[in-house]
């Protein structure tokens, strides 16, 4: 993990800004949605890419019921489903 020497508070309701060159350099946007993960004592900001719920592939997705699927899953459990789908 590199250091980029910036530290910054937070305000009373528990948020921080992030200065324009780390968004710049990222590729963060205004209102860009950013996903947070905490690994031991470290919390981790990604920017968000929806991906397969069963596998994470971020290619060739539909969505349905809300959850990303991918076309592979699908096709994989119609299979399980017995059902025969013609590509």
């Amino acid at each position: 993990m590199k250091s980029t020497g910036i530290v910054r508070k937070l305000d009373e309701l528990g948020r921080i800004t992030l200065p324009i060159e780390l968004r710049r350099t990222l590729g963060v946007g205004e209102r860009d949605p950013l996903e947070i993960y905490v690994e031991a004592d470290r919390i981790i900001l990604q920017k968000y890419e929806p991906a397969d719920i069963f596998t994470g592939e971020k290619d060739d997705l539909v969505e349905y019921c809300g959850k990303s699927v991918s076309k592979a899953s699908v096709l994989e459990l119609a299979k399980l489903a017995g059902l025969n789908i013609v590509e």
